[in-house]
């Protein structure tokens, strides 16, 4: 269950480098500096108004562009508790899964959520609340394989929970 803020509303199309810029990708590994550039050509001051557990909503197509880790560890160490989204692209979203970033396909969701709404996300039901305005809308849960991995928080700590990956 993940309860937050939302923090950013985005649009369409939201690529990799929008999320994290290049720039930033090429100086450091260190996540927690990834994390204070996040957003920045979009907002420079969203990454500031990011506190734990807030909720991002975009359009179709979010995370498109290069397959790099980084922009969704950088949404992750920045606090974000979930990305809620029409469409996500391929690659992104299971980089976010292997990190433990909940990504969530909700199109009739992101077409009522405002920023600043209080939402709330079931996983394991597929269900998101919004608490602002009272109302609920339904999305495909997870298959029981990468929901397992999200319980443990990523694929790593997956692996070294149980000593092997979830498909063998």
């Amino acid at each position: 269950m993940i309860k937050g803020r939302v923090v950013a509303k985005l649009g369409d199309n939201i690529d990799t480098d929008m999320i994290i810029p290049f720039r930033y990708k090429a100086k450091t590994t260190d996540y927690k500096e990834l994390a204070q550039h996040v957003f920045e050509d979009l907002d420079p001051e969203l990454a500031k108004k990011i506190k734990p557990g807030d909720v991002v909503v975009a359009g179709k197509n979010f995370g498109m562009g290069s397959s790099r880790e980084q922009a969704p560890i950088a949404i992750k160490y920045s606090g974000v508790g979930a990305v809620i989204a029409k469409s996500f692209a391929r690659i992104f979203f299971r980089n976010a899964i292997n990190i433990g970033l909940p990504v969530i396909e909700a199109p009739e969701a992101v077409e009522k959520i405002e920023e600043g709404d209080e939402v709330e996300v079931d996983l394991e039901n597929g269900v998101i609340r919004n608490l602002s305005k009272g109302w609920e809308v339904k999305f495909k849960p997870y298959p029981e394989m990468l929901m397992n991995i999200m319980k443990e928080g990523g694929i790593y700590e997956y692996v070294k929970k149980h000593g092997r990956f979830p498909w063998e």
